[in-house]
């Protein structure tokens, strides 16, 4: 579509729209079923799960045509939005959030929150890995089961991490998965292939 940016190393799934005027970053992931339209603002190494909906008019009507008005809504870095999950036009979904499958955003996410429900409330905090982030140390820092990144609120309530920089590239050593999630959240489980 016209004046629509797709950044390097994308993958978009079946039955997918770009509309026009939209920006996605590099190695974003787009799962099947999920329409992007004008107004998105996505930046890199983004997931869109499957038949997530992503909105552009906070008041829509099919008598009035609003097609000059429509709303911004940016997808922060390395943020994740589950299936079935609905994100309002006119938010910020801050860097690496997970939104939950089928939760409703109606407001801005801050950074590495993750939000479940209807409406969506903040009900803990992720790693860059996706992992739930508990327990802090006496000096407030969590450690990411995974990576064991370490993590630590600001005094403004702000999560970061102490050992990257929220907008460089994980180090390659750190991006491919090898633990389910089973096995770090709830300790051992035996997988089909044991």
């Amino acid at each position: 579509m016209a004046n629509t940016t797709i950044g390097d190393g994308c993958s978009f799934g079946q039955n997918c729209t770009v509309e026009k005027n939209v920006v996605i970053g590099n190695n974003v992931k787009v799962q099947n079923n999920v329409s992007i339209y004008t107004g998105l603002r996505i930046e890199d190494d983004v997931f869109l799960g499957p038949s997530c909906v992503l909105t552009n008019v906070t008041n829509p009507r099919s008598q009035v045509v609003r097609r000059g008005l429509y709303e911004t809504t940016i997808l922060k870095r390395g943020c994740s939005v589950g299936a079935n999950a609905t994100v309002v036009c006119g938010i910020m979904i801050g860097r690496y959030a997970f939104i939950g499958a089928g939760a409703v955003v109606a407001k801005d996410v801050p950074d590495y929150a993750l939000m479940m429900g209807v409406p969506a409330r903040r009900v803990g905090w992720v790693s860059r890995h996706g992992l739930p982030l508990k327990d802090p140390d006496g000096d407030g820092v969590y450690i990411c089961p995974e990576s064991k990144l370490r993590y630590q609120e600001t005094e403004t309530g702000v999560l970061r991490c102490l050992d990257v920089g929220e907008d460089d590239p994980l180090p390659d050593d750190m991006k491919v998965g090898r633990v389910y999630y089973d096995d770090l959240i709830h300790g051992d489980h035996l997988r089909p292939d044991d």
